[in-house]
């Protein structure tokens, strides 16, 4: 009787332990399927909290060895540019280089917590902003407060045709540059006056109703600092397809499909922020900023590098004005004919026909009935 118990024990035990061993075996191979697919850094890729971490220690090195009347905004760019240079050898994505920057901004500002929320920027150019504003004085303080929060090494407000307090809003920074016109100018020309004033080697455009953060500004500096001369606001995540654009939208997206461009989709210089390489200035000229869709015609057509690297939503929150709302208002009447011009100017400088072949009947047929 007891041998039959102790068979039937040891059994069950074995059942028992066979179970254990099978749960785990599959915990284990659970374990090892979620560490499969858990996403890697490449081997010489830095981890991105770990160089946060080293940018705010870099950023506090920086400050606490120098004198309290020795630390500024000017050499904390000149610290940063000097840590990034030595430490990444990797091209980081605009939002990575964003967060290292407040990192070592944030590192930094312990002990110098005068400077407020200064953004270093890994610049080997000296940048320039040029913001056009007309009857902005509630939104140009706002404006001006982010673009102070960038290395830039001029700012230029054009002031065209205002009648509000707009002027006052920017005297009370005198190391503003200001050009002031009575008469109203509109955004290109007033663009093409600062780009003539400007001495920097990156240009950035924006206007005095649009107040963006400086974490949005800084990858367009970047872009072009990268190599870009042309690096536009990348707005097709907020357009419909092109069955379901407005005529302005179409515009665009023909323009660039004529000068071979269609990657570029509707992205266009007539929306900000974009930036300008000095290259592309010395290329295309002042002049022709004045029509926009025009100077990134000129830009593609001489070869110069014409990108679309980040996304700014300015759709939302672009100011409403009288002559820019509803189907063929005013502004959409003039952008549709910069356009043509555009396709104009491109057709004197590379014929009629543009990147288009000329094709017999037989290919035109083939064409059409594959449709």
């Amino acid at each position: 009787m007891k041998s039959k118990l102790h068979q039937a024990e040891s059994q069950k035990n074995r059942k028992t332990g066979l179970r254990k061993n099978k749960k785990q075996k599959q915990v284990r191979k659970l374990s090892h399927s979620e560490n499969s697919i858990r996403p890697r850094l490449p081997e010489n890729r830095p981890d991105p909290v770990f160089m946060e971490k080293k940018a705010t220690e870099a950023g506090f090195i920086a400050s606490s060895g120098i004198s309290e009347g020795e630390r500024s905004r000017e050499h904390m760019q000149l610290s940063f540019n000097s840590w990034y240079r030595n430490n990444l050898t990797e091209e980081l994505s605009f939002s990575e280089i964003v967060q290292l920057c407040l990192a070592f901004s944030r590192g930094y500002r312990i002990t110098a917590r005068q400077l407020g929320d200064f953004l270093p920027l890994p610049l080997n150019g000296l940048a320039t902003v040029i913001i056009t504003a007309s009857n902005e004085e509630k939104t140009l303080p706002g404006v001006i407060t982010q673009l102070r929060r960038l290395p830039f090494h001029e700012i230029i407000v054009v002031l065209n045709g205002c009648t509000d307090g707009s002027y006052e809003a920017v005297e009370e920074h005198p190391s503003i540059l200001k050009l002031n016109f009575p008469e109203r100018l509109g955004h290109d020309v007033g663009r093409a006056i600062g780009a003539s004033a400007a001495t920097g080697d990156i240009l950035l455009f924006t206007d005095g109703d649009l107040p963006l953060r400086a974490e949005e500004l800084a990858p367009y500096l970047i872009s072009v600092d990268r190599g870009d001369d042309v690096a536009l606001n990348d707005l097709s995540p907020y357009l419909p397809p092109f069955s379901g654009q407005d005529e302005v939208s179409r515009s665009k997206t023909f323009l660039n499909q004529c000068l071979g461009r269609g990657d570029l989709k509707a992205n266009s210089m007539t929306a900000v922020p974009h930036a300008l390489s000095r290259r592309a200035i010395h290329t295309i000229g002042t002049a022709a900023l004045v029509v926009p869709p025009k100077a990134q015609a000129l830009a593609i057509v001489h070869g110069l590098k014409v990108s679309a690297p980040y996304t700014v939503d300015v759709i939302r929150n672009n100011r409403v004005r009288s002559g820019n709302t509803g189907a063929g208002n005013a502004v959409a009447r003039l952008i549709t004919g910069d356009h043509i011009e555009a396709i104009g100017e491109a057709m004197s400088m590379k014929g009629i026909r543009l990147d288009y072949k000329t094709l017999s009947r037989s290919e035109l047929a083939k064409m059409r009935n594959a449709i």
